[in-house]
């Protein structure tokens, strides 16, 4: 069914019926540059919404005017191209280049696979149901207004909020960390400070274009980070079969000897447990695809192959480098705890090891910029929450504002001024404050994907109870309901694992003082969350709500029937074989 055609006929059919007069705000009366956002007038409050979500059977609706304006305020700028590659390499980042270094030091070669598999395939069934839910309901907020709205609106503002915090927090240790990576290139060009200021003054400009800013920016450097990942893995493979330069560490074959010899664990199980955090924020970010439905068209068109890809990521990029890293370099390289920023990164002590000169230096630069557009994600991801927090009434009113540009304005400015926290990590202290404010919303990745799940859970009941068919949805999560519930299951594993380690860290702790320090900074996170929740429920009195009594009909952007969508999905059936296996593999 091609979407143009589905709206352009469908609000034909329902010309008969009692209509709501909307007044849809048309950015294409203004000019290009307002659009953009370069003029004063673009910053002034946007008169409406869009109404530019596809509407998907909208002859089985009998106001379309209504449903097209109950849409974010938000514009629907995003292209395909921006949401899979925001999906494929969006959060690819200091995770995966830097923090892969610590956690190999800490759990070993085998424990970082595990630990990582792990996350991954609970990230897998997080990713599907949030798909599932986003497609039929692009609503703004994404998963914070489903949580709102199928759990529970006190656990949704205890988490919507934490969600803000990380990326908040988040934001001044990118900026610093892209800090310490161009200093890798010598200390005395500049100090800390000033490359602090230019990379906040670069992350501000940016940001200043708005969604399309954020989009274009994670399209060409997800390309960048993609080509550096597949790079290495070629790479990689030929110095681990000793094809490495003559008188470098990889001129003679290697095979699995990093793995006897220092070995595949260096904690045993506590190194493993100690590991999952990291593998999670290595993950971080992913689902942002769930924040991005509610810019683009036709999510039904574009979020199945977004979805997908973060198959791909997972098993292409994260799992094979990683196991290439492993083979490459033991746990017990001094330099992975050595240094700061990329002095400690396995990609480029590899390269340099192996003797190819100038690859370091295109790896670290890749570093930066993948920094640089994680610090972008930390204001996009915080802004849109902080607007959907202040829409459902759990933040002031005035983060709901969004400007002819579809920038949520104060939202964003909100995420902005914690950049120069990063200027606390110049003197000799700051290291102790930025660990505590990183463990004030540590774990807000594990509570957000947590919510995810079982919003999905709760979302399935309530379609059932209320008498419709998962035939009738658009996208299905690949593992159904049990996928939801594996995740919530492997969520829990972890965090048991990261309260495991917290009382007893590797190394052991000196004294009661060294252990409750040790067990706050890991563990902060929860005490904290349910603080929020007794504070959103001391505010709202609110409960959740009866599978009968949940709303399924608000922002809903779907309506074909079973039969329908069983007629759409028995003539894909009836393509040749190799574009089935292409859609199975790749979109929907």
């Amino acid at each position: 069914m091609d979407s143009k055609h589905e709206k352009d006929v469908d609000s034909a059919s329902v010309s008969s019926a009692p209509k709501t007069r909307v007044e849809f705000y048309d950015p294409s009366k203004e000019s290009v540059w307002t659009r953009v956002g370069l003029t004063f007038e673009s910053f002034k409050r946007a008169p409406g919404t869009t109404g530019g979500q596809v509407v998907a059977g909208s002859q089985n609706v009998a106001d379309l005017e209504k449903i097209l304006a109950d849409a974010p305020m938000l514009q629907q700028k995003m292209k395909p191209r921006h949401l899979t590659m925001i999906a494929v390499g969006g959060s690819i980042g200091t995770g995966l280049f830097v923090g892969s270094g610590s956690a190999l030091n800490r759990g070993g070669p085998a424990g970082v696979l595990i630990a990582w598999i792990l996350i991954g395939v609970m990230l897998i069934n997080v990713t599907q149901a949030l798909g599932e839910m986003s497609i039929l309901y692009p609503v703004s907020g994404g998963f914070y207004t489903l949580a709102v709205r199928f759990l529970d609106p006190s656990f949704a503002f205890a988490m919507g909020w934490n969600y803000v915090f990380q990326w908040a927090v988040v934001l001044p240790l990118e900026i610093t960390v892209a800090g310490t990576t161009v200093q890798y290139w010598g200390e005395d060009i500049m100090p800390l400070a000033a490359w602090i200021t230019i990379f906040w003054v670069v992350i501000i400009i940016v940001s200043t274009f708005g969604t399309l800013g954020f989009a274009e920016e994670e399209f060409w450097s997800s390309c960048l980070k993609l080509l550096v990942v597949v790079m290495f893995i070629f790479i990689g493979i030929v110095c681990i079969c000793g094809g490495g330069p003559s008188g470098g560490a990889y001129d003679h074959y290697i095979g699995g000897e990093k793995w006897h010899t220092p070995g595949a664990f260096a904690n045993g199980f506590k190194g493993v447990c100690s590991v999952f955090v990291t593998a999670a924020f290595a993950f971080a970010g992913t689902e942002l695809v769930g924040l991005a439905a509610s810019e683009t068209p036709n999510p039904r068109a574009t979020m199945p192959a977004a979805v997908k890809g973060t198959f791909w990521r997972i098993t292409v990029i994260y799992i094979t480098s990683l196991t290439i890293i492993g083979l490459l370099i033991g746990y017990d390289e001094p330099r992975l705890l050595g240094g700061s920023g990329a002095a400690a990164s396995p990609f480029v002590i590899t390269l340099k090891d192996a003797g190819i000169r100038g690859l370091d230096h295109f790896v670290n630069a890749t570093i930066c910029i993948s920094v640089l557009s994680i610090g972008l994600s930390c204001v996009y991801a915080g802004s849109r929450t902080l607007t959907a927090l202040a829409e459902t009434g759990y933040a002031p009113s005035i983060f709901s504002y969004v400007d002819k540009s579809s920038r949520p304005l104060w939202s964003v400015i909100a995420i902005l001024v914690w950049g120069p926290l990063a200027y606390v990590n110049v003197v000799s202290a700051g290291d102790t404050v930025f660990n505590w404010l990183l463990a004030l919303s540590g774990l807000s990745t594990l509570f957000t994907w947590l919510s995810i799940c079982l919003c999905h859970i709760r979302f399935r009941r309530a379609w059932a109870v209320q008498g419709h068919s998962t035939d009738e949805l658009p996208f299905k999560a690949l593992g159904g309901v049990y996928g939801s519930w594996f995740g919530v299951i492997l969520i829990v594993l972890v965090l048991i694992a990261q309260f495991y380690v917290a009382i007893w860290p590797i190394g052991g702790t000196e004294g009661p003082r060294d252990t409750a320090e040790s067990f706050f900074s890991a563990y902060l996170a929860v005490p904290v969350m349910i603080l929020f929740y007794g504070i959103g429920y001391a505010w709202k009195r609110t409960l959740p709500q009866r599978a009968h009594e949940i709303d399924l009909d608000s922002g809903r952007k779907s309506w074909l029937t079973a039969e329908e969508m069983n007629e759409w999905r028995a003539e894909r059936r009836r393509a040749p074989w190799y574009i089935r296996i292409y859609r199975i593999l790749f979109t929907n």
